[in-house]
């Protein structure tokens, strides 16, 4: 009986690894967004709090997007400078930003941006501040079939 069942739970493994495997593989074979960070920095006059700011430039190409992902303890704030991008926060909708629009992300929640256009470029001013220097950014690979609804 032990090996029946030791057998049944190594079949069930592989039925839900192997497609795991196959989207983190499509996932980091698809091209994306190139983030330049133009500042990485502790801010200072903050009493015992060490709080770490991240500044950069982030491009979307047309029709990419930053996999879905989360950031611990940090806030995220992104600041459309060129064409427009789609935020999609998990379970909550997406909002449309255009250029000159800002949104802000808050901490532990799961989401990505995206450029929805087939011809224009979309950039982005990002800034992240947290109060750790742990773990910055924890992606999460979603197929299709799991991500949130548009709103």
């Amino acid at each position: 009986m032990e090996i029946i069942r030791r057998e049944f739970l190594r079949l069930s493994s592989l039925t839900v690894t192997v497609p795991s495997i196959a989207n983190i593989v499509l996932a980091q074979t698809q091209a994306g967004p190139k983030l330049t960070q133009i500042l990485r920095n502790d801010l200072e006059g903050q009493g015992q709090v060490v709080q770490e700011t991240v500044v950069s430039i982030v491009e979307f190409p047309p029709g990419t997007a930053a996999p879905w992902h989360i950031h611990p303890g940090a806030q995220e704030l992104l600041h459309v400078i060129e064409g427009s991008l789609i935020v999609e926060i998990e379970g909550k909708g997406s909002t449309l930003l255009k250029a000159g629009e800002a949104g802000i992300i808050s901490a532990e929640l799961v989401h990505l941006a995206r450029n929805e256009s087939a011809s224009a470029n979309g950039k982005a001013l990002v800034v992240h501040s947290r109060a750790a220097k742990d773990s910055f950014e924890l992606p999460f690979v979603k197929s299709q079939n799991n991500a949130s609804e548009l709103g």
